[in-house]
C-alpha cells in the first residue's frame, strides 16, 4: 500500500471549459496549503518515532477534498497506515450518543427535558439524589448534570463490552455530584454512560444496535464499529508505547477486550473517511436529522463553558467551530468542522503524544483554508 494516499481534489469551474486564472491561482493555492499539513503530518510522525501513524481526512460540505495516512498502523507486522486503518475514537463518540438521543427527541419518542428517572429509576441510587433537581437528558449531554467525572466504582472501565449496561448499573450507586443540575458545566463521563442506557431503555433497543440502525447504517459508515470484526482486526491500528522500539501499549489491548460501562462515551472504532461522513450528516446534508436539531445540538447549552450537546463550541476573530476530541489508552483523535466555511478536519493517531497538537492543528488548518 502507498504511504502517501492520492489527493481528492474537487474542481468545479462552473460551466466553462477553460478555468480563469483567479481559479487557477484558488486551486493552486488549496493544493499548497494541503501539501504543507500534508508535509507537517508526515515529518510530525516520523520525529516522534513512536513506529505509530496519522490518519487524516479534510473536508468541503459533504465530500472529502484530500486524505492521507503516514507511519505505521502495525509496526511489528509491517503494515502502514492508509484510508481503511481503523483508530479508537474515544470521547468522539459521545457527538454520536448526542445526535442518537436528538434524533429519538425529533420522532417524539423522548423530551430534552424528561426526567431521565422516568426511564431509568435506578438514577435515584446516586450518592445525593434529590427530588427537588431532577437530571433530564439535556444535562447529561451538555455536561451540565452536576455529576463527577469517573464513579468510584473499583473497575469500573474494565470488563467486556457485553456487560457495559451493568457495569453502569453498579457505578449509579458509587457515584456523586459536585454540582447541582444545570447549574454549572463539569464534564462526566460517566454521565454519558448513563445518557447511552437512558437512551436504549426509552427507544426499547440496545444502545450500540440504535447507533448501528440509525447512524453508521444510513452515513454508510461501513469501517466504524463497537466491536471490530475479526476479519478486519488486519486494519485495526495498534496502540503504540511512546518508545522508539516499536512496543505496543499492553494497556490497549486489553481495552480491545472491553472498556466496562464507557461505551456510549468512547466505545467507537472509526476511520477519517467514515467520520468525515458524520460531519457531512452535522452540516445537514444528509437528512438524517432535521438542521433545527442540529443548530440546538451546536449551539451552546452550559451557563459557562462552550459547550452545545455532544459538541465542544470554539470561535475566535476569524472561526467558529464545532468539534470533539478523543485520547484513550494508545490513541488520540480529534474531529471539527466549520458550519460557515463548511470545512472539516479529522485526524486520527495510534499514540497518545506527539509533535502534532492535533485541535491546535486542525483549527490551524480551517483557518488557512477559510482565508484564501
Amino acid at each position: 500500500m502507498n504511504r502517501t494516499l492520492c489527493a481528492i481534489l474537487i474542481l468545479v469551474f462552473a460551466g466553462c471549459f477553460c478555468p480563469s486564472y483567479a481559479q487557477v491561482g484558488e486551486e493552486n493555492d488549496l493544493q499548497s496549503i494541503i501539501e504543507e499539513f500534508r508535509r507537517r503530518i508526515e515529518n510530525d510522525v516520523a520525529d516522534d518515532n513512536v513506529k505509530g501513524s496519522i490518519s487524516v481526512a479534510i473536508t468541503k460540505g459533504d465530500q472529502i477534498i484530500w486524505s492521507g495516512a503516514y507511519g505505521a498502523a502495525d509496526f511489528n507486522s509491517n503494515i502502514e497506515s492508509d484510508s481503511t486503518t481503523i483508530y479508537r475514537t474515544g470521547s468522539i463518540t459521545k457527538s454520536f450518543t448526542a445526535f442518537l438521543m436528538m434524533q429519538l427527541v425529533e420522532d417524539g419518542t423522548i423530551k430534552l427535558n424528561d426526567p431521565i428517572e422516568q426511564y431509568l429509576p435506578e438514577i435515584k441510587g446516586l450518592i445525593g439524589y434529590s427530588n427537588t433537581a431532577k437530571i433530564n437528558f439535556q444535562h447529561l449531554a451538555s455536561h451540565t448534570s452536576g455529576l463527577i467525572r469517573e464513579p468510584k466504582l473499583d473497575n469500573a472501565a474494565t470488563g467486556p463490552i457485553e456487560n457495559w449496561e451493568t457495569k453502569i448499573l453498579q457505578s449509579i450507586p458509587k457515584t456523586s455530584f459536585k454540582s447541582k443540575p444545570g447549574e454549572q458545566f463539569g464534564y462526566s463521563n460517566i454521565g454519558y454512560g448513563i445518557l447511552g442506557l437512558a437512551i436504549s431503555r426509552a427507544a426499547n433497543k440496545s444502545f450500540i444496535e440504535l447507533v448501528k440502525e440509525r447512524i453508521f447504517n444510513p452515513l454508510h459508515m461501513t469501517n466504524s464499529f463497537f466491536i471490530v470484526p475479526e476479519s478486519r482486526t488486519d486494519d485495526l491500528a495498534k496502540g503504540m508505547n511512546l518508545s522508539p522500539y516499536g512496543t505496543i501499549n499492553p494497556d490497549s489491548e486489553l481495552e480491545h477486550r472491553g472498556r466496562g460501562y464507557k461505551v456510549p462515551n468512547g466505545g467507537i472504532y472509526s476511520t477519517p473517511n467514515d467520520l468525515a461522513k458524520f460531519i457531512a450528516s452535522n452540516l445537514g446534508y444528509t437528512g438524517i436529522l432535521q438542521k433545527n436539531n442540529l443548530t440546538i445540538m451546536h449551539s451552546k447549552q452550559t451557563p459557562e463553558g462552550n459547550y452545545g450537546l455532544g459538541f465542544f463550541l470554539y470561535s475566535d476573530s476569524t472561526i467558529k467551530t464545532v468539534g470533539h476530541g478523543g485520547g484513550v489508552v494508545g490513541y488520540t483523535c480529534h474531529l471539527v468542522f466549520e458550519k460557515e466555511s463548511q470545512y472539516g478536519v479529522i485526524l486520527m493517531r495510534n499514540y497518545n503524544r506527539g509533535k502534532t497538537q492535533l485541535n491546535a492543528a486542525s483549527h490551524d488548518l480551517i483557518r488557512k483554508l477559510k482565508k484564501r
